[in-house]
């Protein structure tokens, strides 16, 4: 059998070196997912937002509450 000849052999080696490449990349991707960060963003502007929508709530029964006649002691309704 003959040795191949080097330009063979380099197009070789490049192919192989392009197919690690991709499959490096399909594995990051993969476990990173392709906007990881954007998700994240997305995540804790949701959760922000969340949070902010209670504490508006919180405040508008407080007020609610006192509009109604002032605090009954921590006790909610007759009793």
């Amino acid at each position: 059998m003959r040795r191949p000849p080097q330009a063979v052999q380099m197009v070789g080696s490049l192919l192989v070196a392009l197919a690690i490449v991709a499959i490096a990349i399909w594995v990051v991707t993969d476990h990173f997912g392709p906007t990881s960060t954007a998700k994240l963003e997305a995540q804790e502007e949701r959760l922000d937002q969340r949070i902010d929508a209670r504490e508006e709530l919180r405040k508008d029964r407080e007020d609610a509450r006192e509009e109604r006649g002032g605090d009954s002691g921590g006790h909610s309704g007759p009793g």
